[in-house]
């Protein structure tokens, strides 16, 4: 399976490459763009100002750009919090998705999206300030309109971006327990 896998709002850090190593290591074909052009953040405050310099619609014409040249061949999009929203939005919006794995994170969706028997899984915090509950049932019920097949992973008591071991959110066993059911995932695809 070719993955293209998106970073944080904390930009291109070891986390990620850690992760791509892992989905390598089960077979599968892994880009990770850098959408902060080599910049990255030891704190949310400056990880937020990154972020709003490059602007949304930069950085979701960068994840445009970066997945095109694989796209033809059928991607899963993957992503980190602003990453798995960056991720929807690219994946909703290419029609040979094969999948869509939301680590942390989801987006809008738009009234009109179509996400026919796209395979979603979303692994999210519980409770997680960035993701509340009612927005995680609205977006659940907008994604299984659009048509997509939808699975969510809630970790009770796990912080907001729990499966980076370098940050204070990090969750050892919801971490493990994240990555043994998203490869079970991908296989599927």
């Amino acid at each position: 399976m070719n993955i293209m896998l998106f970073h944080s709002v904390y930009g291109l850090r070891p986390a990620v490459h850690q992760a791509a190593g892992r989905l390598r290591a089960a077979g599968h074909e892994v880009q990770v763009p850098d959408l902060y052009d080599g910049k990255t953040a030891e704190s949310v405050e400056d990880a937020m100002k990154i972020k709003d310099e490059i602007g949304k619609d930069e950085l979701l014409r960068r994840a445009v750009a970066a997945s095109a040249p694989y796209s033809e061949s059928g991607l899963v999009y993957a992503g980190f919090s602003l990453g798995a929203a960056l991720a929807q939005n690219v994946a909703l919006a290419d029609d040979k998705a094969r999948g869509l794995l939301l680590l942390h994170g989801t987006s809008d969706i738009a009234d009109d999206a179509s996400a026919d028997d796209l395979p979603v899984q979303l692994h999210v915090a519980d409770p997680d300030a960035f993701e509340p509950e009612d927005w995680q049932n609205a977006w659940y019920l907008r994604m299984r309109r659009a048509g997509a097949d939808v699975e969510v992973f809630r970790y009770r008591g796990a912080g907001h971006l729990y499966t980076d071991p370098d940050l204070p959110d990090y969750d050892a066993e919801a971490a493990d327990a994240t990555w043994k059911t998203a490869l079970g995932f991908l296989e599927t695809l």
